[in-house]
């Protein structure tokens, strides 16, 4: 099941459930632009598929802080995983900024409920914390250094962005955005749709990469060691939290894209790459060996008095399970 609008990237599998769900919207500034958030939740519809989503015809049901997945499972008494980077702040050994917000950890512990959680963070901060899940593409590739940057920062308007950036002049930039319907080339600056194989070629070969306080872009560039600036979208909470864990790996944050940038970007393409930190991450199919171990004993342990429907054989059913 995929929910939201905000995805750019077309899932390499059939996807059987689809639903606009709760997305996050930005506003000029690169800040979360609340008004067009609250505009387009419809709470009546969410409920209604809630409700209506068939987890009792699964075995496993494993949520990465898909609210409506997690919602259906706890209305229903399924027993839902939360295996994420999300589900990592329910332990409070992940990192926070040292200004911690209390509402938006009330929101983190209750929006996407689930029976277990099995976090994803940049290292093991707890014993139930694995480390990253990078790509095939991106673990097995020797990375190099060429002469140019990689930008991935969705939260700001394409106008911004040039407008900044152009006056860097020495090195090439490589600009990943929604808004670039086609590639094309102005001077020294390149524009790319947002295309995963594309990107990933412009990021392994990039001398310096500026991104958001997300998780999947920054633990690849922490892992092929990468320079990285991290600009964190503004009231973001759990970006903040990200950006205080990427400061102790040797990332840069900064708070806004403004020219202020331009001095940090020359400092930093003249620092060594190789001054940052190794990290070792394990390969996908021992993470995700890892992940059904743990459902596989959690989901033993919770007691929903409910029938195992891992056992049920559904085809001498005549209705599906619904609530009632």
């Amino acid at each position: 099941m995929v929910s939201g609008c905000n995805a750019h990237l077309a899932a390499p599998f059939p996807v059987k459930y689809k639903s606009k769900g709760i997305s996050l919207f930005y506003n000029a500034n690169g800040a979360l632009n609340y008004y067009k958030f609250l505009q387009n939740i419809h709470i009546s519809k969410l409920l209604t598929e809630m409700r209506e989503l068939p987890v009792h015809q699964y075995d496993c049901v494993i949520s990465d802080f898909e609210p409506l997945s997690a919602w259906a499972c706890k209305i229903n008494k399924k027993f839902c995983l939360q295996w994420g980077h999300q589900a990592s702040f329910v332990y409070e050994e992940t990192p926070r900024p040292k200004k911690m917000n209390k509402a938006a950890e009330f929101i983190l512990q209750r929006y996407a409920p689930g029976h277990r959680h099995l976090g994803l963070h940049f290292e093991h901060y707890h014993e139930n914390i694995l480390t990253p899940v990078i790509k095939s593409s991106v673990y097995y590739a020797s990375p190099a250094e060429k002469n140019h940057m990689t930008v991935y920062l969705l939260q700001y308007p394409l106008k911004r962005i040039v407008e900044t950036l152009r006056k860097i002049s020495h090195i090439d930039i490589h600009i990943f955005h929604p808004e670039v319907a086609h590639k094309f080339q102005d001077q020294h600056l390149h524009f790319f749709p947002i295309n995963n194989e594309v990107f990933s070629g412009s990021f392994l070969n990039c001398k310096l990469l500026i991104t958001g306080g997300g998780f999947e872009t920054p633990a690849e560039g922490l892992f092929m060691r990468k320079r990285m600036i991290c600009i964190p979208v503004k009231h973001h909470y759990e970006q903040l939290c990200n950006v205080a864990a990427l400061q102790d790996k040797g990332a840069i944050s900064v708070k806004t894209l403004d020219d202020n940038i331009i001095g940090i970007i020359h400092h930093s393409l003249n620092t060594s790459t190789y001054a940052l930190p190794v990290i070792r991450y394990p390969n996908t199919d021992l993470l995700v060996e890892r992940a059904f171990e743990k459902w596989d004993e959690w989901r033993r342990e919770v007691p929903l008095d409910e029938p195992d429907y891992a056992e049920i054989d559904f085809a001498e059913i005549e209705q599906p399970y619904y609530v009632k």
